[in-house]
């Protein structure tokens, strides 16, 4: 069976941010909304950010770390395996937007079976994302 899209629903201190952030910054095609959520088009998945007024206007969303490679990788966190193409232009158009990376964009495991491209930042409300790449996706995405 083929890649599907995936659903993926998160919360988020406030709507307009989030349009914002996702849409303008991001530059994600917004679908359907209301008041209380937005539907994007993150890489061809349905992404909807859902207003969770507990988080108050400057709250976040709580995260661990975990160590991967040398970093510390939040957890949760969530992203998309693009092609090193498309990875790369995010990256370069991330570092117009990002403030502070969690994780800088690098290559991580080199030389390794898993080798890829890797960056992790946070969107306003705090939840963590990651993007991924490999030279060879079918290949290396689960390779050990």
């Amino acid at each position: 069976m083929g890649l599907t899209p995936f659903h993926l629903a998160i919360q988020v201190r406030d709507i307009d941010e989030a349009r914002a952030f996702y849409g303008g910054k991001m530059g994600l095609p917004e679908g359907r909304s209301a008041s209380e959520w937005i539907d994007f088009d993150l890489f061809g998945h349905q992404l909807v950010t859902h207003l969770n007024p507990a988080l108050g206007k400057n709250g976040n969303i709580a995260a661990i770390n975990n160590g991967v490679d040398g970093h510390g990788v939040p957890v949760p966190h969530f992203g998309v395996v693009l092609s090193l193409a498309d990875w790369e232009a995010l990256a370069e158009r991330a570092r117009g937007f990002v403030d502070e990376f969690i994780i800088e964009p690098y290559i991580r495991f080199k030389g390794e079976p898993g080798e890829q491209a890797t960056m992790f930042f946070q969107d306003p409300s705090g939840n963590a994302l990651e993007f991924k790449a490999f030279r060879d996706i079918q290949a290396q995405l689960f390779a050990k």
